[in-house]
């Protein structure tokens, strides 16, 4: 009798440590605490390397899709990146690529991961885009329009369901589904949630968007944050601030809030001169986390990489410039190019890095760069 007492004893000890070891997997997770980021960032070193859309892609629909997915064309662009000593990759995605085909989708995603995996680079997937065109579409993209900046971007969810908070939750499968079956992959860096979630695209798509666009970004950045807690993934996530200033908390507006206090590691943009990039990382050092510029770079604006490259490196701020190889989104050009007409190559390219033929367009440039991340020579 003895012995069968103990046995249910122990048995039920067991059982109740599994309930508690199954409430703790359940439990909702929070943002990263100060010490797991630093950890993170120890681990990773300083990231630096740029926003990636190959040239053959006038958007991240046509960089995807399985009829214009071009992996060899990748591994030519990759392998230019790893020869500027680059580590890291921003990447775009897209939901529709996901309603069309979700096991193809993330089929081709692994295809691009091991690619990027054999040059030694790390990829930053961007889930959601608030930038240009709010009706995006699957199937064949339009051609460029002549000598005008990003004339086919889409943004990511289309004005359609972004402005319907009753379909907001029609975009959970997708974050959910993509965030889970990469969770544990050592390959990605990091997760960035909503690239400018409030931006109007006053520049270029102003005139067709609508005034509450804010408000519903922001109930679609929360729950985007919770079902991406829900999965916990391993890789930090993250949402940039953009524009304004963000050294006194009572100045922010609500969406710049919520992205810093719920991001584990804080990322920003600037395309200021590089006074004003420091301005920028002094404002946010005192958050006490790592810190990422996620876009940077536009010649005519004064931010270059030389010397802005450095003072990132140097104030360890990981760094991913604008552009790469001049192609189909045709940001060698300005934004003004909305705007203003252009009937040639702009007299200085706005942002991108080497020509399509892999030349570089700035010697000099290149040498700065590879000079500053140690890469080869």
């Amino acid at each position: 009798m003895t012995n069968i007492f103990i046995i249910s004893l122990l048995t039920a000890i067991l059982a109740l440590a599994a309930f508690g070891a199954n409430a703790d997997s359940a439990a909702p997770h929070g943002v990263w605490s100060k010490d797991k980021a630093i950890e993170w960032e120890q681990k990773h070193g300083w990231l630096v390397g740029c926003n990636f859309s190959p040239a053959y892609a006038i958007n991240e629909i046509e960089m995807w899709q399985p009829d214009t997915f071009d992996l060899k064309t990748i591994d030519h662009e990759l392998g230019l990146a790893k020869s500027l000593g680059f580590n890291s990759i921003r990447v775009f995605l897209h939901d529709l690529l996901w309603q069309s085909d979700p096991d193809g989708f993330l089929h081709r995603m692994d295809q691009f991961l091991e690619v990027a995996h054999k040059h030694h680079i790390g990829v930053m997937f961007v889930i959601f885009d608030s930038c240009w065109d709010p009706f995006p579409s699957t199937g064949k993209q339009r051609e460029p329009k002549p000598h005008v900046h990003n004339s086919g971007w889409m943004q990511c969810p289309g004005q359609k369901i972004l402005m319907d908070p009753t379909r907001h939750d029609s975009l959970k499968d997708y974050v959910m589904g993509v965030i889970h079956h990469f969770r544990h992959d050592k390959r990605i860096d990091c997760w960035d949630l909503f690239n400018e979630p409030d931006n109007s695209n006053g520049s270029s798509y102003g005139k067709l968007e609508l005034p509450e666009k804010p408000q519903r970004a922001l109930q679609l950045i929360k729950k985007t944050w919770a079902w991406a807690r829900e999965v916990n993934p391993d890789q930090p996530l993250t949402a940039g601030v953009w524009y304004g200033d963000w050294d006194d908390a009572t100045k922010l507006n609500e969406m710049q809030k919520f992205c810093l206090d719920n991001s584990d590691v804080i990322s920003f943009h600037d395309y200021g001169k590089p006074e004003e990039l420091s301005a920028k990382i002094a404002q946010l050092k005192p958050l006490g986390r790592p810190i990422l510029c996620t876009e940077y770079m536009a010649r005519p604006q004064g931010s270059t990489f030389n010397p802005n490259l450095k003072v990132m490196k140097d104030a360890h701020v990981a760094a991913y410039n604008w552009g790469f190889v001049s192609g189909k989104t045709q940001t060698i050009y300005p934004w003004d190019s909305w705007d203003k007409q252009y009937t040639a190559e702009p007299p200085v390219w706005f942002h991108d890095i080497f020509r399509t033929n892999g030349e570089p367009y700035i010697k000099a440039e290149v040498d700065f760069i590879r000079q500053v991340t140690g890469g080869p020579r």
